[in-house]
C-alpha cells in the first residue's frame, strides 16, 4: 500500500509542476509550449485519479482484513513464483499481493472471484480469478488457535459465500 501511496503521491506533484508551467508558459506567450504542457498535465490527471481509485481500494482491503501476511508463494497455471514483497493481505473485499489488487467481485460474473479456501494448521490456499486466468495463493498463516482459523473461515463464508476446508486441526 506503501507503494501505491507514493506513486499517487509522486503523479500528484507532478501534476502541479506541470499546471504552473503551462500556466507560467502562457504569462509569456509560448503557447505552443503551454499546450504540450497542458496535455502532459491531462495525461497525470488521468494517472491521479487511477492511482487513487488503486490507493481506495487497497485502503478498503487493508481496514478489513481477515489476514496478513509477510510473504506469498503465487501459482499460475503453468509457473510457480514465490514473492516475498511488502506484505499480503486478505480481505472479505479481495486481496492485496504487494501492489497488485483483486477485489472479488467487482466486474460482476467476469470478473474476479473466490473459487476455493482450504486452511490447514501451518497455510492457507486461495484460489481465485476469472475466466481467463486462475491463480492460487500460498499463505503461511500463523494461526495458532483453532478458534481464530475457524473466525477466518467465518469471515471469508460470510463476505464471499465460499466455505474454507479446514483439515489437520
Amino acid at each position: 500500500m506503501k507503494i501505491i501511496r507514493k506513486r499517487r503521491n509522486i503523479y500528484a506533484l507532478t501534476l502541479a509542476v506541470s499546471i504552473c508551467l503551462s500556466v507560467w508558459l502562457c504569462t509569456i506567450f509560448l503557447l505552443e509550449a503551454a499546450l504540450a504542457f497542458g496535455a502532459i498535465s491531462l495525461i497525470y490527471l488521468l494517472l491521479l485519479v487511477r492511482e487513487s481509485r488503486r490507493l481506495y481500494d487497497a485502503t478498503l482491503i487493508w481496514d478489513n482484513r481477515i489476514i496478513s501476511v509477510p510473504s506469498a508463494l503465487i501459482s499460475i497455471p503453468g509457473c510457480q513464483m514465490k514473492k516475498d514483497i511488502e506484505e499480503t493481505v486478505v480481505s472479505t473485499f479481495g486481496i492485496l499481493i504487494g501492489s497488485q489488487i483483486y477485489r472479488w467481485g467487482l466486474d460482476g460474473v467476469h470478473g474476479v472471484r473466490l473459487h476455493a479456501a482450504h486452511i490447514d494448521q501451518e497455510r492457507m490456499y486461495l484460489t481465485f480469478g476469472d475466466t481467463s486466468e486462475t491463480m492460487r495463493v500460498e499463505l503461511l498463516h500463523g494461526m495458532a488457535q483453532k478458534q481464530a482459523v475457524l473466525d477466518a473461515a467465518q469471515k471469508l463464508f460470510h463476505e464471499t459465500g465460499v466455505k474454507a476446508d479446514i483439515t489437520g486441526w
